[in-house]
């Protein structure tokens, strides 16, 4: 059964992983700079805005810090209650993530990129994606496959570095699969923002758009979930 499951989920993951950086690229470039799934950014940026740096604010960040909150806490309470019920409540929780993406993408129609030029939208929408990305973050972390976070690669990164030839490091797994997973999210996660950059700066392409693009991609996991024998991720729901 497990064997059946890897490379479905695998194969998510690293779809999701991807949108990852997209989110990222959207946080930091058009609405901050912030970030709205990777926290440990936010507080540190928060850290800096507090000391005074005039390049970072600290409302964007308090907003994403919010807008996280509530979406753990709300994910964390409606996958618990979905999954007694024996509910496929990872789908559920992608699909409502991605709605929140869509919320996101209304507010923020046709609003000007960050960089100097924040407005009371701006923090709306951070707060929304942070939302959505709480939601994420829950919803991984209870699927708990392993090397795929997928808000994260600074563990994959370095499991990566540490399971090959160079390191050897006996208490890290070494197997050709859980390598490949690794280096599979730390590749998503760099197209992901290398494709959201391109889309913002290069493209010219609404933030609005590029965040129903991102929505439009995690609902189409979410739905690809339908067409997996429930056996086959039964852990899932």
């Amino acid at each position: 059964m497990k064997a059946k499951r890897e490379p479905f989920l695998t194969w998510a993951m690293v779809s999701l992983t991807m949108t990852t950086g997209m989110v990222e690229a959207v946080s930091f470039l058009a609405l901050g700079p912030v970030f709205t799934a990777v926290q440990t950014g936010t507080m540190l940026l928060l850290s800096f805005a507090v000391a005074g740096i005039a390049a970072f604010s600290i409302a964007p960040c308090l907003a994403s810090l919010a807008g996280f909150t509530v979406g753990a806490v709300l994910s964390a309470r409606f996958e618990s209650w979905s999954q007694v019920r024996g509910r496929r409540w990872f789908r559920e929780a992608l699909i409502a993530e991605a709605l929140v993406l869509a919320g996101a993408a209304a507010v923020a129609w046709q609003i000007e990129q960050g960089r100097g030029s924040l407005t009371g939208r701006h923090y709306v929408v951070a707060g929304l994606v942070a939302l959505a990305m709480g939601i994420r973050n829950v919803s991984t972390l209870r699927a708990a496959v392993p090397g795929m976070p997928t808000t994260v690669t600074t563990r994959a990164f370095a499991a990566l570095i540490g399971g090959s030839p160079l390191a050897v490091d006996t208490r890290i797994a070494q197997d050709s699969r859980n390598q490949v997973r690794r280096a599979s999210s730390v590749a998503a996660m760099f197209m992901g923002g290398l494709v959201g950059a391109w889309l913002l700066h290069d493209a010219r392409v609404d933030v609005a758009v590029v965040l129903l693009i991102i929505a439009g991609l995690v609902l189409a996991v979410a739905l690809s979930f339908t067409f997996v024998p429930r056996e086959t991720i039964s852990e899932l729901g």
